[in-house]
């Protein structure tokens, strides 16, 4: 598979590994949805890249936790390009949180851009993917989906219900030709993650990231999960048995 003369949508467009990965798409023969809730940076980036893009370029103002806005913006998507070939859903929030701060606004705020901003997008998509057999749907995710980490239960519990929320979705499309990739990365340098007070090994550079994704979807990759070292680290510790990793936690050995 390669993404020329493809309809590509990303979500999530506007900072970090979305960003990243309109830039390094703007420089193929493609059609680029750039979605995203501050309309003002799409169209910064759209600018910057358009003197030396191939690509031709739609930006839309979507907060993807919002069942309607996305609705529009696949109406507003399909009036310009009559078709979607590959859907990188990108979007994401995480944010965290100790307990005795603790905010349930931060979890509608979690789901809605982690799990439910990939389900509504799904829902429009789907009619269109299953009466032409074909199309790919792209879910980011992450490496925290394994463990509920210290602080970050809105986040893992979110990427967890996104993981397996793709594996069904996987399972289930493959009859009819379409084809659902995981998206799992380690630490990424992002708006988001300049946020954390905490240490980040093996921290990448959000354009390091794009390239390792894009090339995963390239070759159709079932899932795609990046650093090694972290994915080996991660493995193990999804591997402990209850009690034990509580028992490690506990003494701050994850964070």
């Amino acid at each position: 598979m390669n993404f020329n003369n493809k309809t590509i949508l990303i979500t999530g467009a506007s900072t970090g590994i979305g960003k990243e990965i309109a830039v390094k798409l703007s420089k193929i023969n493609c059609n680029l949805i750039l979605i995203a809730r501050r309309i003002e940076l799409l169209n910064d980036l759209v600018e910057e890249l358009s003197p030396n893009s191939k690509a031709e370029f739609l930006t839309l103002k979507c907060d993807v936790s919002k069942k309607d806005e996305v609705k529009e913006a696949y109406k507003k998507s399909i009036d310009k390009f009559r078709r979607i070939d590959i859907t990188i859903l990108n979007a994401g929030f995480g944010e965290n949180m100790k307990v005795d701060e603790y905010n349930s606004e931060l979890a509608e705020l979690t789901f809605g851009a982690n799990v439910f901003g990939i389900i509504f997008w799904v829902e429009q998509l789907l009619p269109n993917f299953l009466k032409r057999k074909e199309g790919i749907i792209v879910g980011i995710s992450s490496l925290a989906d394994n463990r509920g980490f210290s602080g970050s239960g809105f986040y893992c519990a979110s990427k967890a219900a996104a993981s397996i929320y793709l594996e069904g979705l996987r399972v289930e499309l493959t009859e009819y030709n379409i084809k659902v990739i995981t998206v799992k990365p380690g630490f990424v340098k992002t708006p988001m993650t300049d946020k954390n007070d905490f240490e980040m090994p093996l921290l990448m550079q959000a354009d390091k990231a794009a390239k390792i994704i894009l090339n995963g979807i390239e070759q159709e990759k079932r899932i795609i999960q990046f650093p090694f070292p972290i994915v080996f680290v991660t493995k193990l510790v999804g591997l402990l048995p209850g009690w034990f990793y509580e028992f490690l936690a506990k003494r701050k050995l994850f964070q």
